[in-house]
């Protein structure tokens, strides 16, 4: 006898067509704008055979992961976000390998995704660039021009569409754009194309089947990769003759079910309180929980898979990492700016050979172990070895710098004055917000609403530093000559004390005795009173940057002045806005900048109104609505011919500053014209409606140089903190988020006729971290220009910075391993991870231009 098992079941259809509609929410189908635009699709779900449901899809909702959870059935990563700039061939079990296994002939036109996951499996393919988000016809067109042909042909199986021009609608103008219902009513015309052909090719014995689907939604904002409702619910359409009005056996039992619930309260409400009600009632319950369970067993099932080892292993060199900058925090902050990672004399030491041996002994016994698939248990051994040998340098390095601790704390201390000093009130600020906001990554509700903590903690610090300006403007004149005698010599007795005990000179005048004599310098000056304001006016700034862009995830949806701005009847206000943006940019940046680079910033800035009205964000005032729009590629263009002249006249004057003088004019003058060469990419860059965020962000960095951190004389480990508060802050005034929908993927695509990788990763990532950047270049340009600072500011301001950026990071990375069997792991957790790893990049690529800038560093080189 035989067994059945073994053979292959006959097929079910004799065609079949997937068409994917990138981006295709579930309102599109089944909502107002289906029965407007798709009346032929809303037609076939609600008269003809067919099953519709509403998928839900799973974060993060970019298309590549989604492709791959389409063909797997497995819940994606994370890291396929990243992947997706660059989709690797797929070597999991999958319906296109099983297909092709099966010698089914399989087609494909669309998105080029597909022919990079599945490199070898289309008998026929077209693939079309799915990054180019400003394209909304040929990237369509491009598919379409094959169906009459193919349709027409019998030598396939398995056709398969996907189109994008919905998708990039949604990038450039978001789902309530009137280019949306002309798209949907084109996709209601293919569908019904490649319906009709299916009917009238249909065999007695086997019927066809279409497949319509759509790889995730999009959010309010047009944008997707987060968990919000319009992002993860797309419609999917099972249409076929095959299918009759007949439900799933889950659904069955649940009918039967519920139809039992109604007899039971029948029987309850007759007054039949009998055990025959009892025991009844929990048959019912019974059944209801079968009939769950039948529904739940067709769900993916499959557990995240965790690859702890290799993720144990990042987190011990990151820990390693954070724990020698904290140990190296006296003397980075000296005076000499002193930054020695104590490696040399360990690595000759017996205990790193024998911490090597051990961790390599631990490698070898868990990769042959290990059940599951180990990265890094993949990777070649010399490399295995050398972080190895890295983590065990680090160890080492960690307890020589703890040893010299100790040895330096037996030593008498010789100058006790300089320890005397106390913490001022913008110290604890400092300390209390930095612990504070690193507490709240555990939760999830304070990272999805984190630009409150930040908003919170920079309206804070400016109640704070209006209560220091107002002390040292008024409570001085209580003092008399005698006492300004007695605090200035105090401070002459601290100042010499610092040049024995290599105490940083700006950090010692930061005590309450060097403030009380730089303010009588701030009582002498015309600028009082203006000085006093300035945190009111920062503060009021602040106040309307966060009625621009609505972000988080509670109060995301609810209206604010960018939606406004971005409606087409305000097109000539946003126009006005603009315009008057622009110029304040010119403004408040020209006054450090060369005579060329002030040229070329004022021809960059008419180039960025002219790219913006070219695409039809804005309008000049003689043109009219009805111009023909284009892609803008000749004016974005133009812009970074104008860019890339500013920063390399800021890099000669850099260079020569470095090799062939020491003239520190110079060396400002191209760092200000680096600086105004990045501001003109943002303005570029950022939408209209976000211009004034780049306004309000020059505004205030000049308002506290020349009002606030001048006259107060603070550190530069002080101001650097101030400048990553602000910088953060700004990274959510520009409408950012946690959430993966927030990443305006257009900005990567300006000036671009065609996807490239390299600039476009590059543009979209400075777009999104534009706040930030601007504020570390600025707090470069500050420290360097301030002549009456010590030569080790920069080197301070450099270690406060990377300092910042690395405890919030190590410690997310350890909450999220012990996390990551949390609810909102992949929705909340997840993105917000992947967000601090980009930072980290761009954090390290700003040290190392610090390092390069450090002129007291290179001095230490040389010596």
């Amino acid at each position: 006898m035989v067994s059945n098992w073994t053979k292959i079941p006959p097929p079910l259809f004799r065609k079949v067509v997937i068409v994917l509609i990138d981006a295709l929410r579930d309102d599109f189908v089944f909502g107002s704008k289906g029965k407007q635009f798709m009346p032929y699709t809303t037609q076939v779900v609600e008269k003809g055979t067919s099953y519709s449901f509403i998928a839900e899809a799973k974060p993060p909702t970019v298309t590549m992961p989604r492709i791959k959870a389409l063909m797997t059935g497995s819940i994606p990563g994370f890291i396929d976000v990243i992947v997706n700039l660059n989709s690797p061939a797929l070597l999991d079990d999958n319906l296109i390998w099983q297909a092709k296994t099966a010698g089914k002939r399989i087609i494909f036109y669309g998105d080029d995704t597909w022919v990079k996951l599945f490199p070898k499996h289309f008998v026929e393919y077209d693939g079309t660039t799915s990054f180019f988000v400003s394209d909304f016809t040929e990237v369509d067109d491009n598919v379409t021009r094959h169906l009459d042909r193919v349709l027409k042909r019998e030598d396939w199986d398995l056709l398969i569409l996907h189109y994008l021009g919905l998708d990039h609608i949604g990038h450039m103008t978001g789902p309530n754009s009137p280019l949306v219902g002309p798209k949907l009513r084109e996709m209601d015309n293919v569908l019904k194309k490649i319906h009709i052909s299916l009917l009238s090719k249909e065999e007695a014995s086997l019927p066809n089947l279409l497949v319509v689907c759509g790889d995730h939604g999009m959010s309010e904002t047009g944008s997707h990769g987060g968990s919000s409702e319009g992002e993860v619910r797309t419609p999917l359409l099972f249409i076929s003759s095959a299918f009759e009005k007949r439900s799933d056996p889950g659904y069955e039992h649940f009918k039967i079910a519920e139809k039992s619930h109604g007899n039971w309260i029948k029987l309850y409400l007759e007054g039949n309180n009998s055990e025959i009600l009892l025991n009844f009632g929990k048959k019912v319950l019974k059944q209801y929980l079968e009939a769950l369970k039948t529904l739940s067993s067709s769900l993916s099932k499959q557990v995240a898979q965790y690859d702890m080892y290799s993720m144990m292993v990042g987190t011990v060199i990151i820990m390693e990492v954070l724990l020698l900058l904290l140990l190296s925090i006296p003397k980075a902050l000296s005076s000499r700016a002193e930054f020695e990672v104590p490696l040399s004399p360990p690595l000759f030491s017996l205990l790193f050979y024998l911490m090597c041996l051990m961790l390599c002994a631990v490698h070898v016994i868990v990769c042959t172990s290990a059940e599951s698939l180990c990265y890094f248990c993949s990777i070649s051994w010399l490399t295995a070895v050398g972080v190895m040998m890295l983590i065990s340098a680090l160890m080492c390095g960690i307890l020589s710098a703890i040893a010299k601790i100790f040895e330096n704390s037996r030593l008498p201390l010789k100058n006790p004055v300089v320890s005397s000093s106390s913490w001022s009130e913008i110290d604890v600020l400092i300390l209390m917000g930095t612990i504070g906001h690193v507490l709240s990554l555990g939760a999830s509700s304070f990272i999805e609403e984190e630009h409150q903590t930040w908003y919170f903690l920079i309206n804070t610090l400016c109640l704070a530093l209006c209560q220091e300006l107002c002390r040292n403007n008024f409570l001085l004149k209580e003092c008399d000559p005698q006492h300004s005698t007695t605090v200035k010599q105090n401070f002459e007795s601290i100042r010499e004390a610092s040049e024995c005990k290599d105490i940083d000179i700006p950090a010692a005048g930061n005590s309450k005795l060097g403030k009380a004599t730089s303010s009588a310098e701030l009582i002498n000056g015309s600028d009082k009173w203006i000085s006093l304001a300035s945190p009111w006016i920062i503060l009021i700034c602040c106040r309307l940057l966060r009625s621009l862009n609505q972000t988080g995830v509670q109060w995301a949806h609810r209206p604010d002045f960018g939606h406004w701005l971005t409606s087409s009847e305000h097109k000539s206000e946003l126009s006005f806005l603009a315009a008057v943006s622009l110029l304040m940019i010119f403004f408040l940046v020209q006054r450090r900048c060369s005579l060329v680079s002030k040229i070329a910033m004022a021809l960059g800035l008419l180039g960025v109104y002219s790219y913006r009205a070219a695409i039809g964000n804005v309008i000049f005032p003689w043109q009219h609505d009805s111009k023909d729009i284009s892609k803008g590629i000749t004016e974005a263009r133009f812009v970074y011919v104008f860019v890339l002249g500013i920063v390399f006249t800021g890099t000669k004057d850099l260079l020569k500053s470095q090799v062939i003088s020491a003239d520190s004019s110079v060396k400002d003058t191209g760092l200000w014209d680096v600086y105004s060469g990045l501001v003109l990419l943002a303005a570029l860059l950022f939408r209209p409606h976000n211009l004034p965020v780049l306004v309000f962000c020059l505004l205030i960095q000049t308002m506290m140089t020349k009002y606030i951190w001048r006259p107060l004389k603070f550190d530069a480990a002080q101001i650097t903190i101030m400048h990553y508060w602000f910088g953060q802050a700004f990274f959510y005034f520009q409408g950012n988020s946690n959430g993966i929908a927030t990443v305006d993927v257009s900005a990567g695509f300006v000036g671009l006729e065609s996807y490239v990788e390299i600039p476009a990763i590059f543009l979209t990532a400075f777009a999104t971290y534009a706040g930030p950047l601007l504020w570390a270049i600025h707090l470069l340009c500050y420290l360097s220009s301030e002549v009456s600072r010590n030569s080790s500011a920069v080197g301070h301001g450099c270690f406060c910075y990377a300092l910042m950026r690395s405890i919030p990071v190590a410690i997310y990375i350890i909450l999220v391993t012990g996390l990551r069997y949390h609810l909102f792991i992949w929705s909340v957790f997840s993105p917000k991870l992947l967000y601090e790893g980009v930072h980290v990049f761009i954090t390290a690529a700003i040290c190392l231009f610090f390092t390069a800038m450090d002129q007291n560093h290179s001095h230490r080189v040389q010596d």
